[in-house]
């Protein structure tokens, strides 16, 4: 077990080392689209990128039917490990809409020996989905 100060400098040492390993500009929440954001996830259990819809319901469901027409594309010409979940619910108990991509094997952010598997697969796939994203804005905006 690690306290919680242990941790904390785990998580930061983690993502500082991330952004040194991988130097460049991630549009995270720049998307210019209200509640449409992208996220990297990791902790103890697992590592995740995601496209979350966390605004309004109005706003949710109007992005949400967007991408849900762009279904296929995504999946056969970007990130064929995608994952749809209309209804997520976050730790904090929140409802959003999130497309997310897990890493499928086992790995802690409290583990450094997985930390470069997880950068490797955090930069693979958020290119990737930011790429769909370029590529397909003006549809979902639309």
């Amino acid at each position: 077990m690690f306290s919680k100060e242990e941790s904390r400098r785990l998580r930061q040492e983690f993502w500082i080392s991330f952004g040194k390993s991988f130097p460049r500009k991630w549009i995270l929440y720049n998307t210019k689209l209200k509640g449409l954001s992208f996220k990297f996830h990791f902790d103890t259990k697992k590592a995740l990128v995601a496209l979350d819809l966390e605004d309004d319901l109005e706003h949710r469901i109007k992005y949400w039917e967007k991408l849900t027409a762009l279904q296929s594309i995504l999946l056969d010409e970007y990130l064929p490990n995608a994952i749809y979940d209309e209804t997520y619910i976050l730790d904090n108990y929140k409802e959003i809409s999130r497309i997310y991509v897990p890493l499928e094997q086992k790995v802690s952010i409290h583990n450094k020996n997985s930390w470069q598997d997880v950068m490797v697969f955090f930069n693979e796939t958020m290119s990737l989905f930011e790429a769909f994203f370029m590529e397909y804005k003006e549809v979902i905006e639309g």
